[in-house]
C-alpha cells in the first residue's frame, strides 16, 4: 500500500477556530485551512468542521477523520468536558459521522500533539519524554517505553495547576501561582495590562521585555523561570530526560532560554542527567497533524 493511497483529515478546535490539515498515511501535510468558528453551539461546530474538511480536500477518497479538542474526550467520540466551548456531553464523533458519512475519531488535543511527535514529530525515536504546551493554558503530555501514558483523568488539564510561584497571580480556579497563572498567554497578558495600564498582546509583551520594559522584563523574566521550574518537575517526577515544548506560546522558549535553563538547573540534582529540551514551532499545523494521526492510527488499530 503506497502512502498516498489514502487520505485522511485532521482538525484542530480552538474556542475561535477550527484548524484543519489533510495528510497521506505518514501524516505527510497536505492541504491546510483555518476558518472562524461562527458559534459555540454543536451544530455550528459540526457545520464549522464539514466546511473546512471541505476546503482541505473534499470528501472523495477521505479514509477517516480526527478531531482534537482541550478538555475530556470518552470512547473516542464523545466530548465529556471542554470548558473552552462551554461543552458536557456532547456526541461530536456521532454528529461527525453522521454528516461526512466517514469514520471519526475525537482526542484530547494533549493526546494527540504527543502522539505525533513520538511518531514523527521532533521526539521520533525517544522511548521517554514529556510534552509541555503553552498557549491559551498548560498542557501536560507523557510517554514511557514507547507509549503514551492515558487514563481516565486525561484532558482535565491537571498539568495546567502545578505550583510554581507561592507569589505569583491568581488562576480562575483560584490557585496561586500555578502554571496557568504563571504561563498562559492570557494570565500573562492579564499581569501586563495591570502594570502598562493598557491591552498587550503577547508578541508585543515578549518585544517589550527584550526591549527593557521593567513591566514586561518581570511578566516575563517570571514566566521564563516558572517555565524552568516546571521542567525540572516534570523531569524529576517523571523520570524523564527528554522534554519537548509546543504551542503558540513557545516564544517564551526561544527569547528566555539561559533563564529557563538556569531555574531548571536549580531545581535539579547537580550529578542528574541535564534535561534536553526540544521547542517545536510549528504552532497550530503540529495539533492538526496530530489530530490526523490519530485517525490514521485507528483505522489500523
Amino acid at each position: 500500500m503506497s502512502v498516498d493511497s489514502q487520505r485522511f483529515i485532521g482538525v484542530k478546535l480552538t474556542a475561535g477556530e477550527v484548524f484543519a490539515v489533510s495528510t497521506d498515511l505518514r501524516a505527510n501535510l497536505g492541504a491546510e485551512c483555518v476558518i472562524e468558528l461562527s458559534g459555540h453551539e454543536p451544530s455550528q461546530v459540526v457545520a464549522d468542521i464539514v466546511r473546512a474538511t471541505v476546503e482541505v480536500g473534499g470528501m472523495g477518497g477521505v479514509t477517516a477523520i480526527g478531531v482534537t479538542v482541550g478538555g475530556q474526550v470518552g470512547r473516542s467520540r464523545w466530548v465529556e468536558r471542554a470548558p473552552f466551548l462551554g461543552w458536557k456531553g456532547v456526541d461530536l464523533g456521532g454528529l461527525l459521522h453522521d454528516a461526512l458519512g466517514v469514520p471519526v475519531v475525537v482526542e484530547n488535543d494533549v493526546v494527540a500533539l504527543t502522539a505525533a511527535e513520538h511518531w514523527f514529530g521532533i521526539a521520533k525515536g525517544i522511548e521517554d519524554f514529556a510534552v509541555l504546551t503553552i498557549g491559551a493554558g498548560v498542557g501536560y503530555g507523557l510517554v514511557i517505553h514507547d507509549r503514551p501514558v492515558v487514563n481516565s483523568d486525561t484532558g482535565l488539564g491537571l498539568g495546567g495547576h502545578f505550583p510554581l510561584d507561592p507569589t505569583g497571580p491568581l488562576c480562575a480556579e483560584g490557585h496561586r501561582g500555578c502554571s496557568t497563572a504563571m504561563l498562559s498567554i492570557p494570565s500573562m497578558t492579564a499581569s501586563a495590562r495591570v502594570g502598562l495600564a493598557r491591552d498587550v498582546g503577547y508578541t508585543e509583551l515578549l518585544d517589550l521585555a527584550d526591549a527593557g520594559d521593567p513591566v514586561a522584563a518581570q511578566v516575563v523574566g517570571s514566566a521564563a523561570r516558572s517555565l524552568g521550574r516546571l521542567i525540572a518537575a516534570t523531569a524529576n517526577l517523571a523520570m524523564v530526560q527528554t522534554i519537548v515544548l509546543s504551542g503558540e506560546g513557545v516564544g517564551l522558549a526561544d527569547r528566555q532560554l539561559p533563564r529557563i535553563l538556569e531555574a531548571s538547573r536549580a531545581d535539579r540534582d547537580p550529578d542528574a542527567v541535564p534535561v534536553r529540551i526540544l521547542v517545536d514551532r510549528s504552532g497550530f499545523t503540529a495539533w492538526a497533524r496530530g489530530a490526523a494521526a490519530v485517525a490514521i492510527q485507528a483505522s489500523f488499530a
